[in-house]
């Protein structure tokens, strides 16, 4: 009698599974091609993230955008071509890039602050320490993309091994020349040294290179040019602000041809960036080193004979100027970070790059951006070598002590000397502040 009810109760059971095939089955349609219908039409229309391991798509998107109306002109447009592609709306909102970082510690916690914002890369130290961006995860697609930018840009954005931006915009100087007096920029330093030497004659007030030598910011490609570093940098691009290099022996060589200058009068005591700009604007000197946002004034004064190159070579090396960078962050707050991070990458890909510099003027990041201006792209040639300034706290200590080096160098002074006083100087200011 068991025996019985067990057979029975066995048939029952392959009777109810195999009507629970049949009906699992039977949900599938066939194609005109003979494959199944699981639903790839719906995935199509939801977007990318369908069907994926990407996170669902938000409605939208919030960003802060420096307040300059250019900036926010380029970006609207910039912006609604991501809505377009993505189906994301993006919500501007003008905030002074100086004043965003003391709003989103506020704001960020709260929820009301911004998916994305904008920050220069030398305050990364301190947006790591508050801890208001957050650490870039890149999928596969998105990490084969950071291929595209200026690497050292990118690096700026670095800190302590978390990517914490993507790089928009890329400031630098280069070597403007006034075509009348100098028809072709020298390629090498000595080239440099040599036009100098036969265009000036300071009775009559002119002059073949002056430059605002005694501005770290400026000086730098010229201090570290035979090898003088400001820190260390590990195989990562992390500082070391142990290891300083400013009085080593090819920064002591640099600040000796700097004090050359001075000594064989080809750069005047006294002279100052308003000095050097009036005269160059006059049409009396040769060759100054500035940033683009010389080109107005000094394009209004000599018209054509402007022209602009990259600084020049030492040891067959183009001489690495300093750069100030501006990019891309992701709140640490953001409950969006995939998408704010696409947004980002977004922004500054080649074509909106482009965009951006024809709207708002600026330099991009991304390197394979065509300059449709002769004066400008010169300038993003240098932005090539350019070296970030770095990113950490110690570099404010920096300033002072190489400014005044610099002054002593001019005046005369032993190079060596008064660049071994300076780093002892820096390293006395730097332990200071680390207690």
């Amino acid at each position: 009698m068991l025996k019985g009810k067990s057979f029975w109760l066995t048939a029952l059971l392959m009777l109810v599974l195999s009507m629970f095939l049949v009906a699992c089955g039977g949900d599938d349609e066939a194609t005109d091609d003979g494959a199944t219908d699981t639903g790839s039409d719906s995935a199509e229309t939801d977007g990318e993230d369908e069907g994926t391991d990407l996170p669902e798509k938000p409605e939208s998107l919030s960003v802060w955008v420096n307040d300059e109306e250019q900036q926010l002109d380029a970006y609207e447009e910039i912006f609604a071509r991501f809505t377009d592609e993505y189906g994301i709306d993006v919500s501007i909102t003008p905030y002074s890039m100086l004043d965003q970082l003391d709003g989103i510690g506020l704001d960020g916690p709260s929820g009301q602050g911004p998916d994305l914002f904008f920050q220069p890369h030398d305050r990364m130290g301190d947006i790591h320490l508050q801890g208001v961006a957050a650490a870039l995860e890149f999928t596969p697609e998105q990490e084969a993309q950071l291929a595209g930018y200026n690497q050292e840009a990118l690096n700026a954005f670095n800190y302590e091994g978390n990517q914490y931006g993507i790089p928009a915009v890329v400031e630098t100087y280069a070597l403007f020349y006034n075509k009348a007096l100098v028809p072709e920029p020298p390629k090498t330093m000595d080239d440099l040294m040599d036009i100098a030497r036969d265009l000036t004659d300071a009775s009559n007030n002119q002059y073949g290179f002056m430059m605002d030598a005694l501005n770290f910011y400026f000086v730098y490609p010229f201090l570290t040019g035979d090898g003088g570093y400001i820190f260390a940098q590990d195989a990562n691009g992390n500082y070391d602000p142990s290891d300083i290099g400013l009085n080593n022996e090819g920064a002591v060589a640099g600040a000796t041809t700097i004090q050359s200058w001075f000594e064989e009068g080809l750069i005047p005591q006294g002279a100052d960036l308003d000095v050097i700009n009036g005269l160059f604007m006059d049409g009396n000197v040769g060759m100054v080193v500035n940033g683009p946002w010389a080109i107005p004034d000094y394009q209004g004064a000599l018209g054509d004979d402007l022209g602009i190159a990259i600084l020049p070579e030492v040891n067959g090396e183009v001489l690495n100027s300093f750069s100030g960078n501006k990019g891309w962050l992701v709140s640490y707050y953001t409950d969006h970070q995939h998408w704010a991070t696409e947004l980002a990458l977004f922004a500054t890909n080649a074509a909106n790059s482009e965009t951006y510099f024809e709207i708002a003027g600026e330099l991009p990041g991304h390197t394979d951006v065509e300059i449709d201006n002769e004066l400008m792209a010169a300038i993003f040639d240098q932005t090539q070598f350019a070296h970030p300034m770095p990113n950490i706290p110690e570099m404010s200590k920096v300033w002072e002590p190489i400014a005044d080096a610099l002054t002593f160098i001019s005046q005369g002074e032993d190079p060596q000397e008064v660049l071994d006083e300076a780093v002892e100087l820096l390293k006395e200011d730097i332990a200071i502040m680390q207690q």
